[in-house]
């Protein structure tokens, strides 16, 4: 497959009809002034060493060699390997229970973690497969439509935890159900639902629900995770383990015979997983004996810079033309300067297409790292081509995939950005130009969709789901008829609706608890006044009681003396009586 990278050069081609049209009308002044000496046959003979063939030959080879200058300018590109592939793959949608249960540590380091290395190990056995991801505890949702984006997948299954799904529980049935209505409408083609569970179904009907799911056509396997003998689920906290109602230890067991029932009913098998891969293994060998659909494509894996056969040409002739002389004249000689001049400059343009052959040499190189999974490799490789080409667009988007692959959402959102200006200012040069219908402008917006579909892929992996659907509507404008975008930018808007769904019930929560916070400072406050109301009135009633006392005593003390008075006065009485003499009466005559 041919192509030129800067076609705009082409547009100095149309220069060559100017330079033919100012030859010909050169050379007919040239005859007619000729003529005003005499008869050009005559002078012909007069001229023996002049030759009228030999600068329209040099002519001629002057301005084939502007026109391949040209064609060298515009960075001729030639697909480097061009070969018909058939392409076989599968579709796999995979649900990942995430409910607590799955916080056991029975299965080193726990057995959702060990679930999620299980499926990143998955995804990077596939090549041309496509997968979908969901996650289900009481509930079940799509993580993630199916998708051939291997990366979206490992982005979005880091971000997995027990707390996405609001109702805690394990419902089987519903992500069968939902995992079954997930898959393309292609025929052909082999399905399979992966269900990663420990088996604890509180629904019910997951059985059912296999069997008809095996009767689309869709296979249905089973991964148990943990013991069959149980263990506690930890708790919030380290060292403590969860608690039901009544205070007592919940332990967590593997349902071996409600994982080989669904296994069975859906056509597949099931496999127990512990500390080892042997269940990824078999797994996997079952999951190649699935129908592959084939399709051939052609494929141009690399364009390679074919400037060379251009500046060979170019080089060749203008060294011809040198080499073929002419009679001196004032304007030969600064013809010749002007010749001299023209392969420096091919020389430099060469080197210039040298070096962006060096850039891409690096890109090269980062891509084969990054298919191998090396991802810092191919971090480096890509930064040593932005070093060289601070513009290279697809060093600094693929230098954003390995950020994102690195889990590296800032870094990677930040490459992004910068990919979307420079595609987004070359959008903008077309439209000026009125160059809507061209190839290229088709190309600059498939780029801008894939650079805001990533984008949108890192915001939705870093729950920041408005910025997500925001990229994922820059990315559908550019490309409307890209599914996987519309299927994210849709559960975004889920997602976001959830979050904002709980941000106003822990809004309501705090605002609750702020109200009863001063309900109760307010019944404080009134216990504190009553309590205070109370010690005033005991001092004012301790302060009334001496008064009250004094009186009392004053009247006790009264009647006391009273009664000391009286008590005086009989033994005062008493007294008299016994001191009193007795007196004689004598009558003195």
């Amino acid at each position: 497959m041919f192509k030129f990278a800067n076609p705009e050069y082409l547009y100095l081609l149309s220069v060559v009809p100017l330079l033919v049209i100012l030859h010909i009308f050169t050379n007919i002044i040239r005859r007619r002034r000729l003529e005003t000496y005499g008869d050009p046959s005559l002078l012909t003979q007069l001229m023996p060493e002049a030759s009228p063939a030999r600068p329209k030959f040099k002519f001629w080879l002057l301005t084939v060699a502007f026109g391949m200058g040209c064609f060298l300018l515009a960075r001729p590109q030639f697909g480097s390997k061009q070969e018909t592939v058939t392409r076989k793959g599968i579709e796999i949608v995979i649900a990942l229970d995430v409910s607590n249960s799955m916080l056991a540590d029975d299965v080193m380091p726990n057995r959702l973690e060990k679930s999620k290395r299980i499926i990143s190990n998955l995804v990077e056995q596939f090549k041309d497969d496509k997968t979908g991801l969901i996650v289900f505890a009481g509930d079940a949702f799509v993580q993630l439509p199916i998708t051939s984006d291997y990366i979206s997948a490992k982005v979005f299954l880091s971000s997995i935890t027990p707390g996405i799904v609001a109702r805690q529980g394990t419902d089987i049935k519903a992500a069968i159900d939902l995992a079954s209505k997930s898959f393309t409408p292609n025929e052909g083609v082999g399905k399979a639902i992966i269900v990663i569970t420990d088996g604890e179904n509180h629904e019910g009907g997951a059985v059912e629900a296999a069997k008809a799911a095996a009767d689309k056509g869709y296979l249905v396997y089973v991964l148990g995770v943990g013991l069959p003998s149980g263990t506690p689920i930890p708790g919030e906290r380290s060292g403590e383990f969860r608690k039901d109602k009544d205070g007592n230890v919940v332990v967590t067991r593997l349902n071996e015979n409600m994982c080989r029932e669904i296994a069975t009913a859906g056509g597949g098998a099931y496999f127990y997983v512990d500390n080892s891969n042997s269940a990824e293994k078999a797994l996997q060998k079952e999951l190649d004996k699935l129908a592959k659909a084939d399709i051939e494509t052609t494929v141009y894996t690399e364009y390679d810079e074919q400037f060379r056969i251009f500046a060979w040409i170019v080089l060749a002739l203008l060294l011809l033309e040198m080499f073929i002389g002419e009679s001196r004249n004032p304007g030969l000689e600064r013809l010749r300067l002007f010749k001299v001049m023209i392969p420096v400059l091919m020389l430099v343009s060469a080197q210039g297409v040298c070096a962006q052959r060096n850039e891409r040499s690096y890109v090269r190189k980062g891509n084969k790292m990054f298919a191998d999974s090396l991802f810092i490799k191919a971090e480096e490789n890509y930064l040593k081509a932005i070093d060289a080409n601070p513009e290279l667009y697809e060093g600094i988007y693929n230098l954003g995939n390995s950020y994102t692959a690195q889990q590296k959402p800032n870094e990677a959102v930040e490459q992004y950005g910068r990919a979307a200006n420079r595609l987004e200012e070359t959008k903008k040069s077309l439209l000026e130009q009125k160059n809507t219908d061209t190839k290229e402008y088709e190309r600059v917006k498939e780029e801008l969709a894939k650079v805001y579909h990533n984008t949108g892929v890192v915001y939705h992996a870093c729950e920041q789901y408005d910025k997500a659907i925001e990229a994922y509507k820059n990315a559908l404008r550019n490309n409307p008829l890209d599914d996987e975008t519309r299927y994210n930018m849709i559960a975004a808007q889920k997602m976001l609706e959830q979050q904002q769904k709980n941000q106003q019930d822990q809004q309501q929560n705090q605002d609750q608890q702020q109200q009863e916070q001063q309900q109760q400072e307010q019944n404080q406050d009134q216990q504190q006044d009553r309590q205070q109301q109370d010690k005033e009135e005991q001092q004012q009633q301790q302060q009334q009681q001496p008064e009250e006392m004094s009186q009392e005593n004053a009247e006790q003390l009264l009647d006391a003396a009273m009664q000391d008075e009286k008590d005086v006065q009989e033994r005062i009485q008493q007294q008299l009586i016994k001191v009193q003499p007795k007196q004689q009466l004598e009558k003195d005559w």
